[in-house]
């Protein structure tokens, strides 16, 4: 299912949020023309909405010209604060292998986040966006979708080589149209979110979360900084809950009050909602990838909603590229299923234990976690078993039929909370400063992978053999540096923890593919098999 017919139109895109605009400008930035479709009139500002965002995503959005405004102007923030009543039990830090230029989470306003995407997506000729325009068919052959929809114009149609579908969680006609059914389960504990504008002194760089604390007995609340003196407070309330009703009496008014005390603050946005843990059984059906909240729900505590999209967005970009460049085989599309099914997986099975934790669902569930956060208070071991939301990060692709296994490099499962991972194939790389000759403006190996695959070479190993041996193999773009002429600042050698007489190939959405030796079989033989020229076992 590789090339793309003189027929065909662009690659349509659906769905105009922030993982629909992700897509549409990487594909851009791969020369891939592009439509996106929404079904709604335009923008709505309203709310904060999904404001957390992880320093991998910002470098996602820093390729194709966003990510560095979009950090400016949100709020970074560096550790999160777990109470229980008014006891504070841990302190969570995020570190960082190399040295990225972002911080590990910025929260801004998912509208923000929206219009500064629009900005690009308006710059690149490339793209073109149609609002007020409704999907309701998809139909395939051997090469390419037929999408049909509506718009105030009346029918519409389109031809494309490839769909990626990122139309949001109320898509279930969508699913249906491609055999997809939404599995999964609805928590009945309803929670409130308000945006209040105040002045909190110390609360501007970190998110606070307080089990059972005294003036919200028996449940959770958060609250995250955020830009312009806002900040998100969320509530967990008991399940009859009516926020009309709750404006009425004033008991939202008291709520704040509990909070900010006797501080004037100004009320933003407010809303009630329950939470979804929901998966379809596959995000690839033939030449439709499906991407986001169309595919995967989560709780949002750990933020991994979005920020699992992005990553969605970005694994189908590069691969859908490639498919029409001809420069992938057969099971490189295959592929974005089996990583990013896996993906969702972890953050469904992450998220999940997240809410059974502030949800007890029996008196005995709500037993266990007194007596944990009670333990926690004295002994700091209890400590680990305290979920209030492990926070988001990249999915490593350590399964992926894309992937070369190391010997010695293995896996062996998450770190403790607060630990760098190891380094092995499937892992993102991480970023550091890099100085390459013919490239001035790129100053950061995040910016270097991008432009295809990426062979680094060890002391022992020559890159322009390296390089030959890439280009004699495989027909997308390759490059090939010694690890020691770029890394000026020696940074990205110790992150790696890169040995003599290895060279490493790392993939265009800066996923570790292999490190292997000296010999030009066994690096050809990765290259083949990242580009889904092999076929798995």
């Amino acid at each position: 299912m590789s090339g793309r017919g003189p027929d065909q139109g662009p690659v349509v895109v659906v769905g105009n949020g922030p993982v629909g605009q992700t897509a549409a400008l990487l594909l851009a930035r791969w020369g891939v023309p592009t439509t996106i479709v929404d079904a709604r009139g335009g923008r709505d500002g309203a709310g904060s909405r999904a404001i957390c965002q992880q320093r991998d995503v910002l470098d996602v959005w820093s390729a194709v010209g966003a990510g560095e405004q979009i950090a400016r102007e949100g709020l970074a923030w560096e550790r999160g604060r777990t109470f229980y009543g008014d006891r504070e039990l841990f302190c969570t830090t995020f570190p960082d292998r190399g040295r990225s230029p972002f911080p590990p989470l910025v929260n801004i306003s998912q509208a923000r986040t929206e219009q500064l995407l629009d900005q690009a997506v308006a710059a690149s000729p490339r793209i073109d966006v149609r609002w007020g325009s409704e999907v309701d068919a998809l139909t395939q052959d051997d090469h390419g979708v037929t999408v049909g929809g509506r718009s105030p114009a009346g029918r519409f149609e389109l031809r494309a080589p490839y769909v990626i579908a990122c139309a949001g969680s109320r898509s279930d006609d969508l699913r249906a149209a491609l055999g997809l059914d939404f599995p999964g389960r609805t928590f009945d504990e309803r929670f409130l979110i308000c945006d209040i504008r105040a002045d909190l002194p110390g609360w501007q760089r970190e998110r606070r979360f307080w089990f059972d604390p005294s003036w919200n007995p028996g449940r959770q609340v958060l609250v995250h900084p955020c830009p312009g003196g806002t900040y998100r407070i969320d509530w967990q309330v008991a399940p009859g809950f009516e926020l009309a009703g709750e404006r009425a009496t004033g008991g939202l008014h008291r709520r704040v009050r509990q909070i900010v005390g006797d501080r004037p603050y100004e009320l933003v946005w407010t809303s009630a909602y329950r939470f979804h843990s929901r998966r379809v059984p596959r995000m690839r059906v033939g030449r439709v990838l499906l991407a986001g909240d169309m595919a995967h729900l989560f709780s949002p505590f750990g933020a991994r909603g979005l920020n699992s999209g992005v990553a969605d967005a970005e694994n189908a970009a590069w691969k859908v590229a490639f498919a029409l460049r001809g420069w992938g085989g057969a099971a490189l599309l295959e592929s974005y299923d089996r990583e990013r099914l896996a993906a969702a997986t972890e953050n469904l099975e992450v998220t999940t234990a997240t809410m059974e934790f502030l949800v007890p669902a029996d008196d005995r569930a709500r037993r266990r976690r007194r007596e944990v956060l009670e333990r926690a208070l004295l002994d700091p071991a209890a400590r680990t078993e305290i979920d209030s939301g492990r926070f988001a990060e990249p999915y490593w692709y350590v399964d992926s039929p894309l992937t070369t296994t190391h010997p010695e490099r293995t896996f062996s499962g998450r770190p403790p909370r607060g630990q760098a991972p190891p380094v092995v194939p499937g892992i993102l790389v991480p970023d550091a400063p890099v100085r390459v000759p013919d490239r001035p403006g790129v100053t950061r190996l995040r910016q270097l992978v991008r432009s295809g695959l990426l062979a680094l070479t060890t002391d022992g190993v020559e890159p322009r053999r390296a390089l030959g041996t890439l280009r004699r193999s495989v027909t997308a773009p390759v490059q090939a540096h010694a690890l020691a002429s770029i890394d000026v600042e020696g940074v990205l050698a110790e992150a790696l923890q890169a040995r003599r007489g290895e060279t490493w190939l790392i993939r265009p959405d800066g996923h570790l593919a292999a490190v292997v030796g000296d010999a030009s079989d066994a690096l050809e033989a990765a290259a083949r098999r990242c580009l889904g020229m092999v076929r798995p076992a």
